[in-house]
């Protein structure tokens, strides 16, 4: 007992250190760790419906898919998977949603009723919150915001389900898969048919489409809204950008969608117009890291896959369940380019001044995820033998941890499947973090080199 206990206190003494020096390092371990967790379990015979042990790096993949709150499948989620197989992937969804560092610190205020220094520095790093003071308040913001809207979700979707003539206890799982996966951007689907038959129900499909809108938001934003719900001029500029972003985004997404998509017979011209509307928005809202489709997906124009890498590619909101560079790296960027063009000195937004260290911030994360997506696709493309425009797809699609795909997925080869594990880990982690995690120290210099100003363009 007394060698338990001081092994314990090394360990927590470990953890102390290593989220004082390296918070992003720490983060990436534990979030490992809970990979490696998922693994196991869905590597254990009672995970899979036929009883037997699936393979590593189906687990692996689907235990990262599930964490990274991605949506990829290399096996049917409803046939493959049993009842326990799909708690566990529901468990990591949750998990990975909330974050990591976030579940840590509900755990030590249920055991503590407090959160430490070193807590607050964990979620510090992984909410993007600049004030620690602020840290309490926005993790009891993240779950009780979180579970109320994914509960709220379910109730929604319950009695509808009930209608077609599903028992109570299928509709109430089905109901609170949909409304978890929904919230936290996972993409993953309870049935082997997944949204298809629902494609032109606004009952099914419209809080499906509110809760991943809401989910993308990130956790800052909700609760800088819920602050100031009723005088929207206090808003914070990250919160402003976000969300006018964000609907722009979706109200471009649909249109493009919708233009490419109306004659298309493979998806939209067999629907009516009330039904080609919503699965237009469907589709505009769905690349924000959403992850779930109601037509084949692979029947899409190259027009539209290109629509949809581009979103994709953008993600949703900073410190939010969703991927990719994030919406307010492209907006700092465009209203740099705004500025410019202007001749305007400083890059300026709802009478605020953006510092010159975001623009960088974000020309950064642009660069390091292009080439990210730029490797993978390399990697794809040597390994597979397909096509382009459908290795760009699915790689954007996994490191924006999306989990849109063009159907390819469970034909990927096996050194292919352990790229796009490894692309979910960064593109949820993120490149920065990533980045954060890998420096061996920071550069700081007292002496600064003469400027000179090369010739751009």
């Amino acid at each position: 007992m007394a060698r338990g206990a001081q092994v314990a206190w090394r360990a927590r003494e470990f953890v102390d250190r290593s989220a004082r020096q390296s918070p992003a390092r720490l983060a990436l371990f534990v979030f490992g760790g809970v990979i490696a967790l998922g693994t196991a379990l869905l590597s254990t015979p009672w995970a899979t419906a036929s009883g037997e042990r699936a393979h590593v790096v189906d687990a692996l993949f689907t235990a990262t898919s599930a964490s990274t709150v991605t949506g990829l499948v290399v096996v049917p989620t409803g046939e493959y998977w049993s009842g326990f197989g799909l708690v566990v992937i529901l468990l990591a969804i949750k998990v990975g949603g909330l974050g990591v560092m976030t579940l840590a610190s509900l755990l030590g205020m249920a055991v503590s009723r407090r959160i430490g220094l070193t807590q607050r520095l964990l979620v510090s790093s992984e909410t993007k919150t600049t004030r620690l003071g602020e840290v309490g308040s926005l993790v009891r913001t993240v779950i009780v915001t979180s579970t109320a809207l994914e509960l709220a979700i379910s109730l929604i979707l319950l009695p509808r389900f009930l209608m077609y003539d599903e028992g109570w206890g299928e509709a109430a799982w089905h109901a609170l898969f949909y409304g978890i996966s929904a919230f936290n951007n996972a993409g993953f689907v309870p049935t082997p048919e997944g949204l298809s038959p629902f494609v032109s129900d606004w009952w099914v499909l419209l809080p499906i489409i509110v809760g991943v809108f809401v989910g993308s938001l990130g956790f800052p934003v909700i609760l800088n809204v819920a602050r100031n719900l009723r005088e929207p001029r206090r808003w914070n500029l990250h919160s402003k950008l976000t969300i006018t972003t964000s609907v722009a985004l979706v109200v471009a997404g649909s249109i493009l969608v919708a233009a490419f998509e109306w004659t298309n017979p493979g998806t939209f011209k067999p629907l009516d117009t009330s039904a080609t509307v919503l699965a237009s928005l469907f589709a505009g809202v769905m690349p924000r890291s959403g992850g779930f489709s109601t037509v084949d997906i692979s029947q899409m124009h190259e027009g539209t896959w290109l629509v949809n890498d581009a979103l994709m590619f953008v993600g949703g909101g900073s410190a939010s369940t969703a991927g990719g560079i994030k919406v307010t790296t492209l907006a700092v960027m465009l209203l740099a380019i705004v500025a410019e063009a202007r001749g305007d000195r400083d890059v300026e937004a709802y009478g605020r001044r953006i510092p010159r260290e975001a623009l960088q911030v974000a020309i950064a994360v642009s660069l390091v995820s292009a080439t990210f997506v730029l490797i993978a696709s390399l990697l794809l493309l040597a390994m597979t033998g397909w096509t382009l425009d459908v290795v760009l797809f699915e790689v954007i699609s996994a490191f924006a941890t999306c989990g849109l795909s063009t159907g390819v997925t469970g034909d990927l080869p096996t050194a292919a499947k352990y790229v796009l594990s490894v692309l979910m880990f960064i593109g949820r982690t993120g490149t920065m973090t990533l980045a954060a995690a890998l420096a061996l120290r920071n550069r700081r210099r007292v002496i600064r080199l003469p400027e000179e100003r090369p010739i751009i363009g």
